[in-house]
């Protein structure tokens, strides 16, 4: 059985929450200047794509 859309969606939008809480945790624990509110707002714009993807989940 091949993936279709909505599994493709599934596995994008899985791997942009794991990449996020990555960036974000990068932010928080490893830097601890500026470049730490980077990361993590880096991190937050991964939460929000994830979010659009899994929107489209069902309408693609």
């Amino acid at each position: 059985m091949g993936m279709n859309k909505n599994t493709v969606l599934g596995y994008a939008t899985l791997i942009m929450i794991i990449v996020g809480i990555a960036l974000i945790a990068l932010g928080a624990f490893r830097y601890d200047d500026v470049a730490g509110w980077g990361f993590a707002s880096v991190g937050i714009g991964f939460f929000a794509i994830a979010w659009v993807f899994n929107a489209l989940k069902g309408r693609v």
